[in-house]
């Protein structure tokens, strides 16, 4: 119980809240806990609650008494001697945001559609934030149950400032991503396309908007015409070439008009011409592609690629990049666009919040997910409790062993209907449970127009009245009524399949995660930290058993687990019966993961157990005034700010870090590692708990 000598009060989503306050330190962990909460993204479709204290979800439960059995086989082999410990208490405090915080990308590293699922701003319940915490998941519900470190835990605050969390790309060459360079490349031959600043402001905005919706067909004009007022040939041509670059898809041509001089813009490829930028204006010897690095504060990359390409006024799938990356973070990373200047890009500095971007060359080639070597995360953990003892094996710990290689929390949402229980759903073939678990009414949080649309559906089953109720129809369960009303209650396959295909594949690499967690604990419980016969490695991209004989040859760091899918080997030990134990419990055959529905079959892959974080660095610093940032970033230096003086003695403590991973791990769990506590927000947010009723 915590008791408390004072009592924060605040107001929040018209809610008075009344937080135990022991001290100023405390107030900055509650303000730190409610801000990192309420601005945390919450994707409708990826939602997950599997254990509560008094649970409505019966197939929750069954799903613990099934993780439970699996768990209590005895155990075999022989334990490495290392301190493997299960998760049973946590710390005092416990601040950690679970948030999005690394790159997601699927294990097939597909690139995401075009058309995302949007969210509405407007507000849920006042109780909508407590019982999201009530029926939220743990770590333990997605099978994160093992730690490999024997320090002492700590707390900390995570993301306390999204300038706290800081990451770079590393390309496939091991070049970091950095923004150091606003200069723009000039080519050796001269192209009339390239805009000069004079460009982007000649028309004026009534000219804008006219050659907008010509370009983009909202109207029924087939041309624009602009009159030249201070006629000559210069100015023609700087108008020629303003909306030749401003507005992809045009072509222009000057005419006579009653005396007067007439620049008309009209359409010259139809609408294929928006996502396929005019060929014959760009100059032969320069590459096609613009790259160029992108810096953004806390803005997820799919969120920024849209904003780039509404200002540039062309279709989002012209851009590339290697990896999706945060929201609340400031990220660096390399982008590419097909036949837009680095002129017109740089222009944006001038016109966008949070974004910069630099280091333009243009190059043959797009970029392509999954490309990358990994990433580079700087981060800083405020407020921190550890003694320097604590914090030196931690962090030396971190450095020579690793940490669990588990699919982060982010990977299963965040309220009560599990992801991965609907992908295992679409794995069973089982549709009416795929429609029941997205449509129905669930208990915990979420906006007001959802729960009115989920007591429309099991009141009805009425589709086209339950969407009536969404002024948002492009979320999950929109989409969803949406195919339901087009294709009938007896076509729930091709009604699903409305859902952006990249959105429907997240829910079977959820359900992917949540067996190889599990599995992944109970192979370290099983046999500890060490390589032992029957284990997996990879040679060659091969996975091959490692044999008696050879067993002294490998460490934990070379051992591999599958992912369920098929064309896999599984281990030869008792975790291959393991594997094929759970998914029989869950109606799945282990030997033939192929769907009837190709789209749906699982692939198989390997994920390495632990992993060893490389160039880990930190240092611990004091500082007084939480608002202040503790490191310089790449903007900070190129506009020349110096780093804040902090005090030789603080009142905060503060762990800075530093370590690069490769891609599809989690930095959260490293972090997790390092301060041996439970990364969920359910957990986050229930250590103090009286506040919530």
């Amino acid at each position: 119980m915590f008791y408390s000598l004072k009592v924060l009060v605040l107001l929040t989503q018209g809610q008075l809240l009344k937080l135990p306050v022991k001290s100023q330190s405390s107030v900055h962990q509650w303000l730190s806990i409610l801000h990192c909460a309420l601005n945390m993204e919450t994707v409708e479709m990826t939602s997950v609650s599997l254990k509560r204290p008094h649970s409505e979800d019966g197939v929750a439960n069954a799903d613990e008494i099934k993780r439970q059995k699996i768990s209590e086989k005895p155990k075999t082999g022989n334990n490495s001697g290392q301190n493997i410990e299960t998760v049973t208490e946590q710390p005092e405090k416990s601040l950690l945001e679970d948030a999005k915080n690394e790159i997601i990308p699927n294990e097939e590293g597909e690139e995401q559609e075009d058309e995302e699922l949007e969210e509405s701003d407007e507000d849920g319940d006042p109780e909508s934030f407590a019982d999201m915490m009530k029926h939220g998941l743990t770590e333990s519900d997605v099978g994160i149950t093992k730690f490999v470190s024997s320090h002492k835990g700590f707390s900390g605050i995570l993301k306390e400032r999204y300038s706290d969390f800081v990451v770079h790309e590393i390309a496939k060459d091991g070049h970091v991503s950095h923004l150091d360079d606003f200069s723009v490349p000039v080519d050796d031959e001269v192209n009339s396309e390239d805009p000069s600043e004079e460009t982007f402001t000649v028309l004026s905005d009534e000219d804008k908007k006219r050659l907008e919706e010509l370009q983009l067909f909202k109207n029924k004009e087939t041309s624009v015409a602009i009159e030249v007022i201070e006629d000559s040939k210069e100015k023609r041509t700087i108008i020629h070439q303003a909306i030749k670059s401003l507005f992809p898809g045009l072509e222009t041509k000057t005419e006579d008009r009653d005396g007067k001089k007439y620049i008309i813009a009209y359409h010259a490829a139809g609408k294929k011409a928006l996502a396929n930028p005019r060929k014959h204006s760009w100059p032969k010897s320069r590459g096609s592609y613009c790259h160029f690095v992108l810096y953004k504060e806390n803005k997820d990359t799919m969120d920024a690629i849209n904003v780039l390409s509404k200002f540039l006024r062309v279709k989002p799938n012209i851009f590339s990049y290697m990896g999706t990356k945060d929201k609340r973070a400031i990220t660096v990373q390399e982008i590419a666009v097909l036949r837009i200047t680095a002129q017109r890009l740089a222009h944006l500095n001038k016109c966008l919040m949070n974004f910069k971007l630099g280091n333009f060359s243009y190059k043959n080639h797009p970029l392509k997910l999954g490309e990358l070597q990994g990433n580079h995360f700087t981060v800083v953990l405020r407020n921190i409790t550890g003694t320097d003892d604590q914090i030196e094996q931690a962090m030396q710990s971190l450095r020579e062993i690793g940490f669990i290689n588990y699919y982060g929390m982010q990977r299963f949402g965040t309220t009560a209907v599990p992801t991965y229980q609907i992908g295992r759903a679409i794995l069973q073939n089982n549709w009416n449970e795929v429609m029941d678990l997205i449509l129905k009414p669930r208990p915990g949080a979420e906006k007001g127009y959802l729960v009115k649309c989920r007591e429309e559906w099991a009141k009805t089953k009425d589709p086209a009245a339950a969407l009536k109720k969404l002024p948002v129809k492009r979320c999950v369960e929109g989409q969803l009524l949406r195919g339901l009303s087009k294709y009938g209650m007896k076509n729930i396959i091709s009604a699903f399949g409305i859902i952006p295909r990249n959105n429907r594949l997240m829910y079977i690499h959820s359900y992917q995660s949540y067996v190889w967690n599990n599995m992944v604990s109970k192979r370290i419980e099983d046999y500890g930290l060490k390589a032992i016969p029957g284990d997996l490695i990879l040679k060659g991209g091969t996975a091959v058993h490692i044999e008696e004989d050879d067993v002294d040859n490998y460490t934990i760091h070379d051992v591999v687990m599958p992912l369920p899918g098929f064309d896999v080997i599984y281990p030869k030990h008792k975790i291959g019966e393991a594997y094929k134990e759970m998914l029989v419990a869950d109606n799945l055959d282990i030997n033939n993961m192929r769907h009837k529905i190709r789209d749906y079959s699982l692939s198989g892959a390997y994920r390495k157990i632990i992993i060893r974080p490389q160039n880990v660095n930190w240092e611990v610093v004091a500082y007084d005034d939480p608002k202040i940032p503790l490191f310089s970033t790449d903007l900070d230096k190129l506009e020349g700010k110096p780093l804040p003086v902090l005090p030789t003695d603080g009142k905060f403590r503060a762990l800075k870090m530093e370590f690069s991973l490769p891609p599809s791990t989690y930095a959260t769990m490293a972090i997790r590692e390092v301060l041996k506590m439970d990364t969920s927000i359910k957990n986050q947010t229930q250590l103090n708990t009286t506040w919530l009723r």
